[in-house]
């Protein structure tokens, strides 16, 4: 699927804003609000603040993206992976880190000592490295 598809495919009018954003998201993989728009300034000086927001709003209520915080300081940062993954959190950077053993580990001991819950949505933990 082309890069641009995804954005028809989760039910979005394909409009040069979203891909705009959208390109950005490719490029920076994970970002703060501020980071995004000052990528974005490079090449699109006319998108705003306000519009940027509604797209990167648009795209996680559409599953194209996530938002991640970090535990450390609270900056929340727009995360366009969007399969199940976790995150260390190393200085100023952050990694995806894929760990099927830790999300089971999660999982079971979910199972085990909260029986009420039944369907978990989603685990990510988030690993911060002093």
């Amino acid at each position: 699927m082309e890069s641009f598809d995804i954005i028809k495919a989760a039910g979005l009018k394909l409009t040069p804003q979203r891909k705009a954003v959208y390109k950005s998201m490719m490029k920076l993989r994970h970002a703060r609000l501020e980071e995004i728009v000052e990528d974005l300034k490079q090449e699109y000086d006319n998108l705003t603040l306000s519009t940027v927001y509604r797209v990167l709003d648009s795209f996680c209520k559409a599953g194209l993206l996530s938002l991640v915080c970090r535990p450390d300081t609270g900056e929340c940062y727009y995360d366009i992976t969007t399969e199940g993954h976790h995150h260390l959190f190393d200085r100023g950077s952050i990694v995806d880190y894929c760990d099927d053993n830790l999300t089971r580990l999660v999982q079971e001991y979910i199972r085990e000592n909260r029986p009420d819950i039944r369907d978990i949505e989603k685990i990510q933990v988030q690993i911060t490295i002093k």
